[in-house]
């Protein structure tokens, strides 16, 4: 008897086309962060101000998620998703032409404006398409989106921007992602079930519902805890292995590639673990073996780097476990008619939350004479914190779950 396939052709080009626009604009977060070195000298700016040109997107993302949350049950879910594609790419065009500091972070803050709450718009989509039952699996395959930028964003922008200048990344994402989304405008059926569900209701009013409503502001809640860790960690990465581990500089790419390459089997395996043998379980299981690696690692001195990238790798192992099962099952916190407007605040406060977790970070480290980074292990007992109150908050956003499966 032939095996009866888990999706519709459909559904697979779906799947696919979503991973495909999350990777172009995860692409476009990624490679600005090996630039960092060539953008400051040839822009001639501080670092203070480059790294507002990266928490600049962070912060016109979490305010357009807000906004965004307003009319996000409206209207075709498509069209929404074309709209703020297409000003995405635009937002990426303005970075890929910026000859100066100030021009350079307006163009972020466009970008942020429409590229922060792609993710939202899509997990909407993959809510309305895709029952609980099956959406661990196709959380698992969009994961493979971070892990693919992860593999291509830092070498490949770091080489294009030493072969040619900054700006040549930039416009290889304009150029892809025009083709992806005309790809979209094609092929992507109009996503409008949940209009119905709407009609006549005031946008300030379903806001004010979800942001007073019990469940919701649980699920809120795991995402502030859930993005906090990675925030934290992510802007000290390569200082703390150059300088704390000893590892060469031009090595480090190596570990994001092998971590990267992993990381992409890793989420779709995790996917359909999560559907098979139960979400939280697997989330169970990532968080535990993170905790563990986030200790060890925060407390290395100089290390090898064959050691260092198993340790990474290892790290990555459980961070896509728990990033694949949380996924399929904050998705499932809200109704039908609130999906758009819970995923648009969902993406805010995960923005918001890790400006923050940013700060807070950069108020525990603090870096030598030697440029060895202090406070690293109390900065990750600090991240293993929130993921062991994290492991406690999805805990009771799966029993919500298994009460509406009941």
């Amino acid at each position: 008897m032939a095996k009866k396939n888990l999706f519709t052709s459909y559904e697979k080009f779906v799947i696919a086309i979503l991973a495909i626009v999350q990777f172009t604009v995860i692409m476009d977060f990624m490679v600005l962060a090996p630039l960092g070195t060539i953008v400051m000298d040839e822009l001639t700016i501080s670092p203070s101000q480059f790294a507002l040109v990266v928490s600049a997107y962070a912060a016109s993302a979490g305010i357009s998620g807000l906004l965004s949350a307003l009319f996000a049950d409206k209207f075709d879910r498509k069209r929404l998703l074309l709209f703020f594609y297409i000003g995405f790419i635009l937002g990426t065009l303005l970075c890929a032409i910026a000859s100066n500091y100030e021009f350079l972070l307006m163009a972020r803050i466009v970008t942020g404006i429409f590229g922060g709450v792609m993710s939202s718009i899509s997990y909407s989509i993959i809510t309305d398409l895709f029952p609980v039952e099956r959406r661990g699996t196709v959380m698992g395959f969009i994961q493979t989106a971070f892990a693919t930028s992860q593999i291509l964003g830092i070498p490949v922008g770091f080489y294009l921007a030493i072969k040619f200048n900054w700006h040549v990344p930039f416009y290889l994402i304009v150029v892809f992602s025009a083709v992806v989304a005309s790809i979209v405008a094609i092929k992507l059926k109009p996503i409008i079930g949940h209009l119905s569900e709407n009609i006549g209701r005031k946008p300030l009013r379903q806001m004010k519902e979800i942001l007073g409503s019990t469940r919701y502001l649980i699920g809120l809640t795991a995402t502030v805890l859930l993005s906090t860790g990675g925030y934290m960690l992510m802007p000290f990465g390569s200082d703390f292995a150059n300088y704390n581990l000893g590892i060469d500089i031009e090595k480090i790419p190596m570990i994001y590639v092998v971590t990267g390459i992993f990381s992409f089997f890793a989420g779709p395996i995790f996917g359909r673990w999560s559907d098979k043998i139960g979400k939280f379980k697997v989330f169970f299981f990532g968080t535990s073996l993170t905790i563990v690696f986030v200790a060890i690692y925060t407390n290395l001195g100089i290390t090898p780097l064959w050691l260092v990238i198993v340790l990474n790798v290892v790290l990555f192992i459980g961070i896509n476990a728990r990033i694949v099962a949380s996924s399929a099952m904050i998705t499932a916190v809200p109704e039908a008619k609130d999906r758009g407007a819970y995923m648009s605040i969902n993406s805010s406060v995960q923005s918001f939350s890790g400006a923050i977790a940013s700060m807070i970070a950069g108020l525990i480290v603090v870096k030598a004479m030697d440029k060895t980074l202090l406070n690293y292990p109390l900065l990750g007992m600090v991240v293993i914190a929130t993921m062991i109150i994290s492991m406690f908050l999805m805990r009771r956003v799966h029993r919500m779950i298994q009460k509406d499966q009941s």
